[in-house]
């Protein structure tokens, strides 16, 4: 599976995945009310690039995540807070704790999960009015235009699954998905956008992190990311800036009896 890709290199993701913006985690933490004694549970968390700012908080923090190689990167960078823990589980079939949670988050990785269950186990996994909490990353127009117009030609020759002429969309194009949660409380959303600038290396590192990268035959991986190299060392001076929207979704359980 795609999603397993991710623990085929663990200290890379650490390394090179850009960590969420201190508002995000900031707003989450405040409209959650996060603190000492609060019980919080993160499906997906990676190496931690969220666990460890919410960890910060003090608040008793479980995190579900599917790879070993990931949990225990995850592990060392939370050394730092007794009051964090990460479980190695498929969070569709990881058994739920008698006691409910009063947030749930999860970030980036919400995708990966069985739409067929995933936001009623979640709910499950909440007390009543509790509190779901899903971030979103995009990459959108912005930061150095050229490269990412002239770049679709290496996708385009070497990945067969690149659709001609795809092109970045503005911020303004990307939808808020709320579908899934739209019979839940307090439904709210919120968006901040960035740029971060990388060398040749460090995006190359970034790509590497990426499943549908990861996922291609070697000999067309290694001729995506050369065509890519070379683009940014002669173009661009070994320089490129990439646009991210971030997004925080947040909703709480319904208190009717029987609500998912």
């Amino acid at each position: 599976m795609l999603r397993d890709t991710f623990n085929e290199a663990a200290e890379l993701y650490d390394r090179a995945r850009p960590r969420y913006p201190r508002a995000l985690v900031d707003e989450l933490a405040g409209q959650a009310g996060l603190g000492p004694g609060s019980r919080v549970l993160e499906i997906g968390p990676g190496t931690g690039q969220l666990t460890v700012p919410l960890a910060e908080s003090g608040c008793d923090l479980t995190a579900v995540e599917l790879g070993p190689a990931m949990a225990t990167v995850a592990r060392r960078n939370l050394r730092p807070f007794p009051h964090a823990h990460v479980e190695v589980a498929d969070f569709e079939l990881w058994p739920l704790p008698a006691e409910p949670f009063d947030l749930v988050v999860c970030a980036t990785a919400f995708h990966w999960l069985d739409p067929a269950m995933r936001v009623t186990k979640v709910g499950q996994a909440l007390r009543p009015g509790g509190t779901f909490a899903r971030v979103t990353t995009e990459h959108v127009k912005g930061g150095t235009l050229d490269f990412f117009a002239r770049v679709q030609g290496c996708y385009e020759r070497w990945d067969p699954a690149t659709p001609p002429g795809l092109r970045l969309q503005d911020e303004s194009e990307i939808a808020t998905d709320t579908d899934e949660l739209a019979h839940w409380d307090d439904l709210r959303s919120f968006r901040w956008t960035r740029e971060i600038t990388y060398s040749t290396q460090e995006y190359i590192d970034v790509l590497l992190t990426y499943s549908g990268h990861r996922a291609l035959e070697a000999a067309r991986r290694e001729g995506l990311l050369g065509c890519i190299r070379e683009l940014i060392d002669t173009r661009h001076g070994g320089r490129i800036t990439k646009c991210y929207l971030h997004e925080l979704i947040m909703a709480r359980r319904p208190s009717q009896t029987g609500a998912p």
